[in-house]
């Protein structure tokens, strides 16, 4: 768990996964909520949902680039490569 931690506040992983959570989350927010921001129906409650539909696509990012970080280590650890699949 500490490793994963470690992994999940390196500057470069929190910086991917902020721009992911504001991409993603300004389109979630426009989709589910944007009827009620134009008509002012804006609720605490609703305010509360918009920063959960932020947290969503920032934690997807987090647990990719963490993932892929250990998949990686492990492969150099192991000495694995990649594999790579020709398209026909």
């Amino acid at each position: 768990m500490d490793e994963w931690l470690r992994l999940a506040v390196q500057p470069t992983v929190m910086r991917r996964a902020l721009k992911f959570a504001f991409v993603v989350g300004a389109v979630l927010i426009t989709i589910n909520h944007g009827y009620a921001i134009l008509h002012g129906q804006v609720t605490c409650g609703r305010v509360w949902q918009m920063c959960l539909t932020v947290l969503v696509p920032y934690t997807v990012s987090t647990l990719s680039s963490v993932g892929a970080m250990k998949e990686m280590e492990r492969r150099k650890i192991t000495g694995q490569t990649a594999v790579v699949r020709e398209q026909a």
